[in-house]
Parts: structure tokens; C-alpha cells; sequence
């Protein structure tokens, strides 16, 4: 599995970090990439998780993102964002989310849709081991 991006507004970090907590098996082993902030709390609030840092968001991290979303890079997107901001770098954002789209990569922008997003690929991949233990 190629790079898991993950992503929070200030009001939803601390939520994302007790995810990651709950989900620390699952997220074990995997590359996982952050906008600048968000990995710094990650790293500073107890969050059992190793995070590649990219840029702060509204200093091009949501572009870097992106990017690498459009180079094939990056696999899944969790990012826990408060609809009600609207910030001047909202346009990276929403490039962001539309490149998402776009490239067929599923993003989850809530815990609800990104427990979902973790159930659907554990099942994906046992049905892939699967076939190729019956396959050989």
C-alpha cells in the first residue's frame, strides 16, 4: 500500500490522534504523511505514531498533498476538517478534496466515514490474500 495522508483542522486534532490510537494496529507499518501542523500535534500529544511531515497547510501543504495524490504517491486520505472553515488557502483545500475525486482515491473527512474507510480495506485485503493463497 503506497502513502496514507492524514489530516485535521485544530478542533478535530485531538480526535484524530485518539483514532490513530484506537487504530494503531492497523496503521502499523503503513507510511503515514501529514500536513505540518497536524503532525506536530500528532507527535506532541501522545499519539503512538510515526508521521512524515509535510509543509503547513496554509503554507502548501494541502498542494504538496495533492501532488502527490495526482503522482500516483498516495493512497488513502483521512482528514477530519471543519466544514465551517474558510480560510484564504480554502481553494488548496478544496483542489485537494476534488484531486481526490478525480484520482479515485477515497478520502474519509470524518471518524464515522473513516471507520467505514478502514473496515472496507481489511476486507479488501482478505479477499486479496484469499485469492492469491487459492490462486497458487
Amino acid at each position: 500500500m503506497n502513502k496514507i495522508v492524514v489530516i485535521a483542522h485544530d478542533k478535530h486534532k485531538s480526535d484524530l490522534c485518539d483514532f490513530l490510537n484506537q487504530k494503531s494496529s492497523w496503521f502499523y507499518g503503513r507510511e503515514i504523511i501529514a500536513t505540518g501542523r497536524t503532525a506536530e500535534f500528532l507527535e506532541n500529544n501522545n499519539c503512538n505514531i510515526q508521521v512524515v511531515h509535510l509543509k503547513k497547510g496554509k503554507d502548501g501543504g494541502y498542494k504538496e498533498i495533492t501532488k502527490k495524490i495526482e503522482g500516483g504517491e498516495i493512497s488513502l486520505v483521512f482528514f477530519f476538517r471543519d466544514p465551517s472553515i474558510v480560510q484564504s488557502y480554502h481553494q488548496d483545500i478544496i483542489e485537494l478534496l476534488n484531486t481526490c475525486d478525480k484520482k479515485n482515491i477515497p478520502i474519509s473527512t470524518n471518524k464515522a466515514a473513516a471507520e467505514l474507510l478502514i473496515i472496507g480495506k481489511i476486507r479488501m485485503e482478505a479477499a486479496k490474500d484469499a485469492y492469491q493463497r487459492v490462486n497458487k
